[in-house]
């Protein structure tokens, strides 16, 4: 794969140094800038390659492996997605969204860990509860779903993406209850329940004072200028967003492949730093998906990056219904036993995998790039180097995991 001719590491040796020093950042934050700004260079060691052919060497840095960095994730998806293969089941899957409003998504930039919490566990129970409803469908479902933070500006836009089978297990388990093709589960149902159980669940964290409300927000710490905040969300409509169901089990996993590892930004959407001034690309969805450029200080760029970082030790990927963790391995047992019909029979052919993980990660070809005959070989391995000392005033920290 082609390096960027500028990528987000570039802006953070350039710029980095000074946005620590005028901000006090999380350490999470900091360890994330310092594992970018040396990913995949000597600071972190790595080997010598060797041609068997034509002796053509090249180094090979390490990389961070953070999973915010836009160069690192791609053997950890492939992973994650070879495991996922032996869980589809032979029916149809949707994609549904479930987006948090504007005013809580204020909220959840100071209270992270909660209300993004909250967001999956109040989204998973919504759709649980409505395909249990007799009248919309009678099942147990079973779903991945993805917390993504971002739009294309990358303004903070929280949103969890469910991939979900098209039907579940019946009340007494004897049985699979399909979806109708092509339809899913009534869009307004799942948005009022989810707007219901998401208010009440808030204000429970409110009242039990678990919600840091801090800067232009700490006037809502009195109790009813928070209700007044919540009087507006209670009447809105908030968006959840069916989009069309997938082919079949390739498209699934060609989706999960692609989307789950996601970060704010690709390298490959950066145009330019000059003058203390990023340029990016970003899709306009409302005017029919065009492709535009914006141009932000770097400041202000690395604070939108920034904000989708997680906190230590958040799950962004999870499951539930039958594919709950603890009840996965002997409900999909039972599933393909229901459908009576073995599940390698749906999914793609080992050659279709072998070319889809092919696809979907960026590790450099053994073939040698100079002859395109040889094989590189490694015949040295780099050690790291130390790392410079920071000053006292930059607050960066020396871990970068």
């Amino acid at each position: 794969m082609t390096r960027p001719a500028l990528e987000l590491a570039d802006i953070f040796r350039s710029h980095g140094a000074a946005y620590r020093q005028r901000h006090h950042l999380p350490h999470y934050q900091l360890r994330l800038m310092d594992a970018i700004e040396l990913c995949r260079t000597a600071a972190l060691g790595g080997h010598t390659e060797e041609c068997d052919n034509c002796k053509q060497k090249r180094h090979s840095y390490n990389s961070c492996r953070n999973r915010h960095c836009p160069k690192c994730g791609s053997l950890e998806r492939a992973r994650w997605l070879h495991r996922r293969q032996a869980e589809l089941l032979p029916v149809q899957y949707f994609h549904v969204v479930f987006t948090l409003p504007e005013a809580i998504a204020e909220l959840a930039l100071q209270n992270k860990t909660t209300l993004y919490d909250l967001l999956f566990r109040i989204s998973s129970e919504t759709l649980l509860i409505v395909a249990r409803t007799e009248k919309h469908l009678g099942a147990e479902l079973g779903f991945f779903g993805v917390l993504h933070t971002w739009g294309q500006n990358l303004l903070h836009h929280p949103h969890v993406h469910y991939v979900i089978a098209g039907g579940g297990l019946s009340p007494d388990h004897d049985r699979f209850i399909a979806c109708k093709p092509g339809f899913f589960l009534p869009v307004r149902v799942l948005s009022e329940l989810f707007r219901r159980l998401f208010l009440a669940a808030l204000l429970k964290l409110f009242r039990q004072g678990k919600l840091q409300l801090t800067g232009a927000l700490e006037p809502l710490n009195e109790v009813n200028a928070f209700l007044h905040y919540l009087q507006p969300l209670q009447e809105s409509d908030w968006v959840v967003y069916a989009k069309p169901p997938f082919g079949g089990p390739r498209q699934v996993l060609e989706y999960l492949g692609r989307y789950t590892h996601r970060v704010a930004i690709s390298n490959h959407r950066l145009v330019s730093l000059e003058n203390g001034q990023v340029t990016f690309q970003w899709k306009d969805y409302r005017h029919e998906q065009r492709q535009r450029t914006m141009t932000v200080s770097a400041d202000e760029f690395m604070r939108r990056f920034l904000i989708h970082s997680l906190p230590n030790g958040f799950q962004r990927i999870r499951s539930g219904g039958f594919l709950a963790n603890r009840y996965r391995k002997p409900k999909l047992a039972l599933l393909r036993q229901l459908l009576h019909q073995p599940i390698t029979q749906f999914l793609p052919l080992p050659q279709q995998c072998a070319e889809l993980l092919a696809l979907l990660t960026d590790r450099p070809k053994d073939q040698c790039p100079i002859c395109l005959v040889g094989r590189m070989r490694c015949i040295e391995l780099l050690e790291p180097l130390r790392r410079p000392a920071r000053r006292a005033n930059d607050k960066g920290s020396p871990d970068s995991s």
